[in-house]
């Protein structure tokens, strides 16, 4: 183990020793003039030497602190450098970690936006359902779907996830014909669902005035993201549930179609979500005022 003395009251004696001056010290390092002849004092005694001579309105180094404070400062300046570069590195670029559906259905059409907004700042985008360990480093901030309740995150609440049955409109255009009628709710419970596991269906049906009973679910197509789901859905292989506000594109182009009005919901949404002590980092700040923003002006629209 290094038998190395307090790096606080080295870092107080090595700024009293360059200015030659507790006052000048104690506003260098926002501390009181008091605070910073305690930790020299403290230092004076683990050496057992003096390391000022005190005179009137000023310190003068002692002979043993005129050995010090070169190699003091020296290795202070290594220290800084050190730290200016990780933090430089950190700087440059932001990590941010999502589900594949949200980055595929919204934030990797916009993302252009704040890269254009923000040239110096390298961003990386990570997918995938496990949610990374923010406060280990992981990633810099993660976009995350859930109730907004997680421990030691910070949590701002995005959208709502709200979700209702779309299809690609030969498909449905095709059940209808087969009906003879336009498309019921009920109806669903005897056509092809995508992922009809998914007990997110059952809050639908319930939404939509569907009795329990009515709610067969069969066998179909299962697929492990909603991005995924919607793509199917155009394909013609079924009815998925899917979130509006990511299909608006492919709707008003008619890849899909939104057969009902009625929505679900299990009171999930999407947050932002950051360690609170990373809130004023300069890269975490830009992209959540950014991102905050897009969603008012969303809204707005």
């Amino acid at each position: 183990m290094r038998q190395l003395p307090s790096l606080a009251a080295v870092r107080v004696f090595e700024a009293a020793a360059r200015l030659e001056n507790f006052t000048a010290a104690a506003n260098e390092l926002g501390m009181t003039q008091a605070a910073v002849s305690y930790q020299v004092k403290s230092l004076e005694e683990r050496l057992g030497a003096p390391l000022f001579v005190r005179e009137r309105g000023r310190a003068r180094l002692s002979a043993l602190g005129r050995q010090l404070q070169p190699a003091l400062t020296q290795a202070l300046d290594a220290i800084e450098a050190a730290f200016a570069v990780t933090r430089a590195e950190d700087e440059a670029t932001l990590t941010v970690a999502t589900t594949q559906t949200f980055a595929n259905s919204w934030l990797a059409w916009r993302l252009g936006g704040f890269q254009v907004a923000h040239p110096d700042l390298a961003v990386r985008l990570t997918t995938g359902d496990r949610m990374l360990d923010l406060g280990a480093g992981e990633a810099d901030v993660s976009i995350r779907s859930g109730l907004g309740d997680w421990p030691r995150l910070e949590a701002h609440r995005l959208m709502n996830i709200d979700f209702t049955p779309m299809a690609g409109p030969r498909f449905l255009a095709q059940v209808e014909a087969e009906l003879g009628r336009p498309l019921q709710p009920g109806d669903l419970a005897e056509l092809p669902l995508i992922s009809p596991e998914d007990p997110w269906w059952d809050s639908w049906f319930a939404a939509a005035g569907v009795a329990p009973g009515e709610r067969r679910r069969g066998g179909g197509l299962r697929l492990d993201s909603q991005a995924n789901e919607g793509h199917a859905a155009m394909g013609g292989r079924g009815f998925a549930l899917l979130t509006p506000v990511f299909w608006t594109n492919d709707i008003a182009e008619g890849r899909l179609v939104q057969p009902f009005a009625t929505l679900g919901t299990r009171g999930f949404a999407y947050w932002l979500c950051y360690p609170p002590e990373r809130r004023t980092v300069a890269k975490v700040r830009r992209f959540r005022d950014w991102l905050l923003a897009r969603f008012d002006e969303e809204r707005s629209r």
